[in-house]
């Protein structure tokens, strides 16, 4: 926004509220202040404001499927108050899958870990998920954890049912918990893959979007909305570029070769 020429407590006012629920309590507390534009970060905020206003300009930010979730008509013509930037493009579990069967040969099984508060995968859940199991012939056994003390549970419920790997699906409790979640795969031996690049540090996989590139861009969104357009005439956007990073320190602790066409695809592999 700075590079745009806003300059917070010069000529710009944020307001900031953040709380994983009492999310409809503080979208209204936000349009009491009837700001200029309202920002979404993730699904659930995002849903929580579009019940709210019909009329304050929106813009979400890293929301998996805003069509399906029913933010937009479509990613051309959202359509209404509201528009943003996406993270699809191509983050599929049946891609998750194939990167993790190239790591793990002959997986038969792969648990995903979801947070069923999360309305994206509860979507993944009703649809996604089911057709690629049934597609691919490959076990899809779902752990769950709405809070981070229920992490532990799911990763022994996963090692219990005998998964050979795990995707963890992106969600605020993942990224806020990424040490545990990282820690957890390594106790139970679960070769996983993530979304964000966060994870790459200590883990063993990243799949999915630049994050900070997304928020980066959103800015031109802000900027152009403050100016005077209109959502509506504001496509969606999703991620120019997907990231694949490998850890070569996890992978070994994991017991597992890498084969060197996936390291030829990779866009950064950590020693």
């Amino acid at each position: 926004m700075r590079e745009k020429g806003w300059i917070e407590g010069k000529n710009l006012l944020v307001e900031y509220r953040y709380a994983r629920d009492r999310l409809p309590a503080l979208a209204a507390e936000l349009i009491a202040l009837a700001p200029d534009l309202l920002i979404a970060s993730g699904p659930a905020a995002a849903l929580a404001l579009k019940s709210a206003t019909a009329t304050i300009p929106i813009v979400f930010v890293a929301v998996f499927d805003p069509v399906g979730l029913g933010l937009v008509r479509s990613l051309s013509h959202p359509g209404g108050n509201i528009t943003g930037l996406a993270t699809t493009a191509g983050v599929a579990v049946a891609k998750q899958i194939e990167i993790l069967r190239e790591l793990v040969p002959g997986a038969s099984k792969v648990a995903i870990l979801v947070n069923p508060d999360n309305p994206m995968h509860r979507l993944a859940l009703a649809e996604e998920i089911p057709r690629t199991a049934r597609e691919l012939g490959v076990a899809l056994p779902i752990v769950e954890a709405t809070k981070a003390e229920e992490l532990n549970s799911a990763f022994a419920s996963a090692s219990a049912q005998h998964a050979m790997a795990i995707i963890v699906l992106g969600d605020y409790l993942t990224v806020f918990e990424s040490p545990r979640v990282i820690a957890l795969a390594a106790e139970h031996q679960l070769p996983a893959i993530h979304l964000f690049r966060q994870f790459a540090k200590d883990g063993l996989v990243v799949y999915g979007p630049d994050l900070a590139d997304i928020w980066r861009r959103a800015g031109s969104y802000l900027d152009k909305i403050l100016k005077g357009t209109k959502p509506a005439d504001l496509p969606v956007e999703q991620p120019t570029k997907l990231e694949l990073v490998i850890n070569m320190k996890t992978a070994k602790a994991l017991g597992l070769t890498v084969p060197p066409s996936l390291l030829a695809r990779a866009d950064d592999v950590i020693e």
